[in-house]
């Protein structure tokens, strides 16, 4: 017999909260579920899996829309994987990016430090860097 979970315990099974299951359903990223007899959803280990590509995708920075694009590939088991390998190259590089704007912040954040060696609110740089 197939494994039949609650709500809760496909919360528990993929690390998402419930409302986030139903706000996945909503927007099409997992399908409505059957119900039970008592009007209680029913899911399978299928969807446990799917919950947790999009958690892990998520976790990865990819956007909904990107892992839906991803869903739909992984879906399609012998097409070529060149689509996922744009999705993954764009991701990595928006990371890069961003990478690269926290050093700069960084960067900025270590020189007014520096700058500021303590004493009055009227001489810290800190203050002074910020209200400019």
């Amino acid at each position: 017999m197939a494994e039949c979970y609650s709500i809760g315990e496909l919360a528990r099974a993929s690390g998402c909260k419930a409302e986030t299951i139903r706000y996945y359903e909503r927007i099409g990223l997992i399908p409505r579920p059957d119900r039970r007899p008592s009007g209680y959803r029913a899911y399978g280990a299928a969807d446990v899996q799917r919950l947790r590509f999009v958690r892990h995708g998520r976790a990865l920075g990819f956007s909904l829309d990107a892992i839906r694009e991803l869903l739909a590939l992984a879906d399609q088991p012998n097409r070529d994987c060149a689509a996922a390998d744009r999705l993954c190259s764009a991701q990595l590089e928006e990371i890069r990016e961003k990478i690269h704007a926290l050093q700069r912040l960084e960067a900025e954040l270590a020189r007014t430090l520096e700058q500021c060696r303590g004493g009055r609110i009227a001489d810290c740089r800190v203050i002074e860097t910020l209200s400019e």
